[in-house]
């Protein structure tokens, strides 16, 4: 379906709250969506996360109407508009669709691309002109109507696609991914123009992207997606800080990863582990007993370069002794890479100032941002870790 098809949809302006129940969708005898289930609210923005393989292209195809799913619901407002043999099309989902790649129509100015979504209201043409030249002004594109898409550049043409989505007012906007075509620069801008403009509209948002700091900057609540299921929803502090499982941690940025056994339990959960680097207090992400294998993961805001001998050297846990093997300058300072005693290498440390490489360092760690799961019994048991002296730790 092109996607100017979807954009024309009847529309209304007014929305209920987005319920999907148990959504699967199979191709062959691969599961791509797997039991997937939420809701948001009127006017929120979702944003759904994942790597490629992940099924949020699929679910999204599902939730416009382009996709069936093989079971489940999905209800906007007092409306179902997908379930058992109910599947309505997108053109009646009171919906309208930003795609990754523009989907403009050749042979049309700006103006007409964007006019295109009214056509089945059948307004009067000068109430049609004035949405339309109302709707190119709100995405700076108010001179360039006339304009065919040929004349326009990639950034220009994603907002022309932007202004047709929200000039019939859609209850429910999807976003595939519109953002990854365009240079680091103008994608920043439009996502800060995405976010004022869908938030003016009081649409309810669905947006999906493989770019976690894209989701973050969007999203009131971000969604990740695992092989077809969801496997953590809350708000972007939450992934962030209290990641579900190892694989959003991974997929949300890590400096790198240390194998451990638990030392003790102190309180306020936290956890003391024994490292081949050494000891580190960690953030408890589950159950833990004294002994248990235990995976680090650590954020790379977490930690923090100090001197060979500093004042952190003497630390009972959280700081582990290292040598800078790269360095890289990142404008705002500069990216370290860091070899712990053990071999074990952590990326993107940073620090304003740059350190040779060779330089012997001390990195600690902030416990907020370092993870203890449970290791699974795929994984590898801890190597021989250093002894911890159990004098009383301090956890903040």
């Amino acid at each position: 379906m092109r996607a100017a098809d979807m954009s024309g949809a009847e529309t209304t302006g007014t929305t209920g709250t987005l319920h999907v129940a148990g959504l699967s969708k199979s191709f062959g005898a691969t599961r791509v969506l797997d039991e997937v289930s939420f809701a948001v609210e009127p006017g929120r923005f979702l944003v759904l996360l994942g790597p490629s393989g992940s099924g949020k292209t699929t679910l999204l195809r599902c939730l416009a109407g382009i996709e069936r799913a093989d079971a489940g619901s999905i209800r906007l407002g007092g409306r179902t508009l997908a379930e058992g043999r109910t599947h309505l099309p997108p053109d009646k989902r009171e919906l309208a669709m930003v795609f990754q790649d523009y989907a403009l129509w050749p042979h049309m100015t700006a103006a007409g691309n964007v006019g295109y979504a009214l056509r089945r209201r059948r307004p009067g043409r000068e109430e049609s002109a004035t949405k339309v030249a109302s709707a190119l002004t709100r995405v700076g594109l108010g001179e360039h109507a006339e304009r065919y898409p040929h004349q326009l550049s990639g950034g220009q043409q994603q907002r022309v696609a932007l202004a047709r989505a929200l000039v019939a007012e859609p209850g429910l906007l999807l976003f595939d991914e519109p953002l990854s075509n365009l240079d680091a620069d103008l994608r920043e801008r439009l996502r800060v123009e995405i976010a004022t403009l869908t938030r003016e509209s009081g649409a309810t948002v669905v947006y999906i992207t493989h770019d976690q700091a894209e989701a973050f900057a969007l999203a009131d609540t971000v969604g990740v997606l695992e092989q077809g299921r969801l496997v953590q929803l809350a708000s972007p502090e939450d992934v962030y800080q209290r990641p579900a499982s190892p694989f959003v941690a991974r997929f949300t940025g890590l400096a790198g990863e240390l194998a451990g056994r638990v030392a003790d339990t102190p309180h306020l959960g936290r956890v003391l582990c024994a490292t081949a680097a050494g000891p580190l207090v960690a953030t408890a992400i589950g159950t833990h007993q004294d002994g248990a294998a235990v995976q680090l993961l650590l954020r790379p805001a977490a930690v923090v370069l100090a001197a060979e001998g500093g004042p952190d050297a003497d630390a009972p846990s959280g700081s582990l002794a290292g040598t800078v093997a790269d360095t890289a300058y990142r404008g705002r300072g500069y990216d370290h890479v860091v070899e712990l005693s053990d071999g074990t290498r952590l990326t993107g440390v940073f620090d304003r100032r740059p350190r040779p490489r060779g330089t012997r360092v001390r990195v600690t760690v902030d416990p907020d941002g370092c993870f203890a799961y449970p290791a699974s019994a795929s994984q590898a048991e801890p190597d021989a870790v250093t002894p911890i002296n159990r004098t009383p730790v301090e956890v903040s």
